[in-house]
């Protein structure tokens, strides 16, 4: 006869017993299969026995689920609970008379048995709470009871804030931070563990005390010498904790970061003050009138790059950064006196659209440096994503500030960067401080090092890299409609060069004499037939085309020129820098006998007005701005035409045509439906 199939046959075994080969009837209960098994061994009390797999996890099989499935631990929790087994434990720890292999054990079991939750840690007593921290402070303690000690403890501070100022009224910060420093790895992770849960559960003046002892014992040097720095590895869960320690450190910047300026705080103004007089040494202001004394300081406060110079306060009024971005522009002018007033001084003497200011530039480098640190988000239960760079210097977001603003600077020139560039040029400075940090730099020498190389020629090369990565990952489909996309793209970037030289451009010109205050405007007529141009006064803008006087006809322009090939530049030959030669365009005409000559006020209206006369002249257009707007553009298209594809895979080749049918005899006539 087939077997039925609610009897399967199983193998029980008992040490110190031959093993039974039963036919286990599922439909029966539990109690009655223990009870029979114990009958066979004739064992006395089948209700102080259970069923266990040996296999695989061996956990216990409990009546609901005997059947399908095996039940976790909890069952035999609840059990042992049920019947005061938990506080047999908690007495073998208190009376303390067991031997250091006894005290594991039960510890151990103490612990997973509290994991379940059944029980809560706020019903144990102040002896035991004792007696573990005690374990934890003695100097000569077996290292396993202090491992298992060390997780109690910590469960214990998460559980309630209660707990957590009986432990830390019990456990000697000074024995906490000294098993950090020992070389078992296990006491390190827990001992920084316990350390992480005191400093998340405390308050602000409890962490307060907390940070200022652990400075005082060099606890930060010490892990990034025998930690960071040691032979082994950094283990995942230690990388998290050491990752916790920067996310709580870095959080103490917050309440200055949500705070902004107060205009009526006398210690506020002095600073905003001392800022100003660092960089600019002016005469004694005292013997000035009030209006003079205003006067002068809404000067100042403009070249040091405050958008309201009479009232610089209320720049820092936005938060964040608020008040954190008044201290690390006071710490940099503070701490390196010469590179503040370099930076400063180097800047008020460019021209107004060229300077890089020093304050609006600050205030948005702080704020992106709150973002990369994460500054004010409370620290991720898994992350793991820590600075080595952190643990090697006591204040890092001002150090860092320091080095990342003459890093913009530098980024500016580079970039030969206008007012109208500043977002842009904020964009390349987050881009270089991310990707020099995401290398894990191990000191800051070495962090200033990276970053000043990866200047904005590199951050160009790596991003054209990385595009040209992406698109040989993209399906050959995609890569198709890309090139049939560009055509259309490359006509609307025609349509808006043409449209910019419509509107035309102030330009300023450059004398023998070096004088720059002449100014002359030039912009193309609507029907793209005649360049307009003539001399215009420094206020005026947009002139209309007709107070233009002079006029050269599209037709007789014959060519472009720019740097050093025009004639310009060919006069001035070894007198003009490189940023004057990355400017300079001309267009030659009438047989290539006259030209016109241009600076360009920007490398962005360089690339507007060579493109747009490269069109002209039914030429490619050819600059940086336009390769980079035709990727972007194609980026968004393609993403736009694919927004219905998303996570739908793209075949490489085309789905093969089915054959045709061997008739089509399959139509429905609806006329005759309607009849």
């Amino acid at each position: 006869m087939p077997q039925q199939k609610d009897i399967v046959k199983i193998a029980i075994q008992m040490p110190g017993a031959y093993p039974q080969l039963i036919q286990l009837d599922q439909k029966k209960p539990l109690s009655a299969v223990i009870k029979e098994v114990c009958d066979g061994w004739n064992l006395p009390g089948s209700d102080n026995y259970a069923l266990q797999y040996a296999d695989g996890v061996q956990m216990y099989i409990t009546e609901s689920v005997s059947r399908q499935h095996v039940s976790t631990d909890v069952t035999f929790a609840q059990e042992f609970i049920s019947r005061d087994g938990h506080l047999l434990l908690v007495k073998i720890v208190e009376d303390s008379n067991e031997s250091n292999v006894i005290m594991t054990h039960t510890l151990t079991g103490f612990m997973e048995l509290m994991d379940h939750g059944i029980v809560s840690w706020e019903n144990l007593s102040s002896v035991f709470i004792k007696k573990i921290a005690g374990f934890v402070n003695a100097k000569s303690t077996d290292a396993s009871i202090q491992q298992v000690c060390l997780d109690i403890l910590e469960s214990m501070v998460l559980s309630s804030h209660s707990l957590f100022l009986h432990v830390k009224q019990e456990i000697t910060m000074e024995r906490l931070i000294a098993h950090l420093q020992v070389t078992n790895q296990q006491i390190q992770t827990k001992a920084m563990a316990l350390l992480m849960a005191l400093l998340q559960t405390a308050g602000d003046s409890d962490r307060k005390d907390m940070f200022d002892f652990l400075t005082k014992k060099s606890v930060r040097q010490y892990i990034y010498k025998n930690i960071i720095h040691s032979s082994g590895s950094v283990q995942d869960e230690m990388a998290h904790y050491l990752y916790v320690l920067q996310s709580v450190t870095l959080n103490l910047q917050e309440p200055r970061m949500r705070t902004p300026l107060d205009c009526c705080s006398q210690e506020q103004r002095d600073i905003l003050h001392g800022l100003r007089q660092a960089a600019f040494e002016t005469e004694s202001e005292n013997s000035l009138s009030h209006e003079r004394r205003r006067s002068l300081c809404a000067k100042e406060f403009r070249k040091l790059g405050f958008s309201n110079n009479s009232n610089p306060g209320q720049d820092l009024s936005r938060t964040p950064p608020g008040l954190l971005a008044l201290d690390t522009m006071y710490y940099f002018a503070a701490r390196y006196p010469d590179a503040y007033s370099r930076f400063v001084l180097e800047n008020s003497s460019r021209e107004d659209k060229h300077e890089c200011p020093f304050a609006r530039s600050s205030i948005q480098l702080t704020l992106i440096l709150c973002e990369i640190l994460r500054i004010g988000e409370p620290p991720s239960e898994t992350g793991s994503d820590y600075h080595p760079i952190f643990f090697s210097q006591d204040r890092l977001m001002e150090e860092l500030f320091c080095v990342c603003i003459q890093l913009l600077n530098k980024t500016w020139k580079e970039m030969r960067a206008t007012q109208e560039d500043f977002d842009k040029v904020m964009q390349v400075v987050r881009e270089q401080i991310t990707r020099t940090l995401s290398s894990k730099p191990t000191s800051l020498e070495l962090f200033k090092n990276k970053v000043n190389a990866l200047n904005y020629s590199e951050i160009l090369k790596l991003r054209q890299t990385e595009r040209l990565h992406q698109e040989e990952t993209l399906a050959p489909p995609v890569l198709e409609l890309k090139e049939r996309l560009k055509p259309e793209l490359l006509e609307l970037i025609r349509q808006q060069r043409l449209n910019r030289l419509c509107q035309g451009t102030m330009f300023r010109k450059i004398s023998s004499r070096r004088r720059q205050d002449k100014l002359w405007y030039c912009r193309l007529s609507p029907n793209h037939k005649m360049l307009h141009y003539g001399d215009v006064e420094e206020d005026t803008e947009n002139p209309p085309i007709e107070t233009l006087q002079e006029k050269i006809p599209v037709a007789d322009i014959k060519g472009l020129l720019t740097g050093k090939d025009c004639p310009h530049m060919k006069e001035n030959k070894g007198k003009q820098n490189k940023e004057v030669l990355d400017l300079a365009f001309s267009i030659t005409y009438d047989v290539e006998e006259y030209s016109l000559n241009f600076i360009a006020p920007s490398r962005t209206d360089f690339c507007l007005w060579t493109d747009g006369l490269s069109v002209l002249l039914g030429r490619e257009m050819s600059s940086e701005s336009m390769r980079s707007e035709l990727e972007i553009l194609l980026s968004m298209e393609i993403k736009l035409r694919l927004l219905d594809l998303e996570n739908v895979p793209i075949p490489d080749n085309a789905p093969v045509v089915p054959k045709p049918p061997s008739n089509f005899n399959f139509c429905y006539d609806f006329s005759q439906t309607e009849q």
